[in-house]
């Protein structure tokens, strides 16, 4: 038997966004579950805190806020065992670079992701982001569990469903119609046309810039549609996520946090493919709970890794070529 090298304070790096945050969450766990004398502290942005501050897991946060003169000297202090760069960029680099401790990453591709962007050539690995993660806990002898996605709520941000439905109601779709690139947002007219053909209610998801339209969506789609755009926070989304029976969703953040709970993923893709290893990651057991509709054979998809604006050819055949009804008779099934 290979013996685990000695693990006492852990440092894990992973500044942004939602969703990567989210798809750490194996990680944290099966480092602390398969190494439970170890301390697991981990460093993010500090508006990205209340993704993880009820994990179980992690014993202590060190929030960036785009200031390291007073935060290097702090983690120093801390005499790390070791450093998990799960961000792989200039600023994890250099915390790691200040600290001098013992570290490792994984492999981020992006070489590979501009070839299929730039030239449509792929030569990925079809490897989950999450199964690349664990390449930096390769020799600490840390495995993945298989058991997917953590997502933990703190208990005051559990959503009390009698505030927004009434009786039956309550078994509802969660529509995620927001995303941080236009190019990745599902379009208006589509959303409608879906809401207007299910059968139980809807709530829409998303930020306070979605909200304007959400309450446009729901003009058309009279009382069986709930704009909670805006209104609630992350963790309230999350909760409102797990209750659902369903969740629709864009490429975006609140798509990971679906999967961390196993819910039923109907996942839409406009200029980025899943084939970047950002899929919505679930068990062997409920793999079949993930349903993804993309259109396939355009000569401009991907286009970027990330999103734009506006599309870049004007068309927005990625998002506009998308057939409703096959996603709407995927929601009735």
């Amino acid at each position: 038997m290979v013996k685990k090298p000695p693990l006492k304070k852990v440092l894990i790096i992973r500044f942004s966004s939602i969703g990567d945050i989210v798809l750490t969450s194996p990680v944290i766990r099966c480092l602390k579950t398969q190494s439970p004398d170890t301390e697991i502290h981990y460093l993010t942005k500090k508006q990205n805190h209340s993704i993880l501050k009820a994990n179980p897991y992690i014993s202590k946060f060190w929030l960036f806020d785009d200031n390291f003169n007073e935060l290097i000297p702090e983690l120093k202090s801390e005499n790390f065992t070791f450093v998990i760069d799960l961000h792989k960029n200039f600023r994890s680099r250099l915390v790691i670079f200040r600290l001098g401790k013992p570290s490792a990453s994984f492999p981020k591709l992006n070489f590979r992701k501009w070839l299929l962007v730039n030239t449509k050539i792929n030569i990925l690995p079809g490897i989950h982001v999450v199964d690349r993660y664990f390449r930096a806990l390769q020799h600490l002898n840390i495995r993945n569990d298989g058991q997917g996605l953590d997502y933990f709520i703190p208990p005051d941000k559990e959503v009390d469903l009698s505030g927004i439905f009434s009786g039956n109601d309550a078994d509802y779709i969660a529509f995620s119609i927001g995303g941080k690139h236009n190019t990745k947002i599902f379009p208006e007219d589509k959303i409608i046309t879906v809401c207007q053909n299910v059968d139980k209610p809807v709530i829409l998801l998303g930020g306070i810039e979605d909200k304007e339209r959400a309450e446009r969506i729901i003009i058309q789609c009279g009382t069986n549609v709930i704009n909670g755009c805006g209104r609630f926070t992350i963790n309230q989304s999350a909760s409102l996520i797990r209750q659902s029976k369903k969740v629709i969703t864009n490429d975006t953040g609140l798509m990971h946090i679906a999967a961390a709970f196993n819910k039923p993923v109907i996942s839409l893709w406009g200029n980025t493919v899943p084939a970047f290893g950002m899929y919505p990651y679930l068990p062997e057991a409920f793999i079949n709970n993930s349903r993804i509709f993309e259109v396939n054979n355009l000569s401009c998809r991907p286009c970027s890794k990330i999103g734009f604006d506006r599309c870049p050819k004007q068309h927005f055949r990625c998002m506009n070529d998308q057939d409703a009804d096959l996603i709407i008779n995927s929601l009735k099934e």
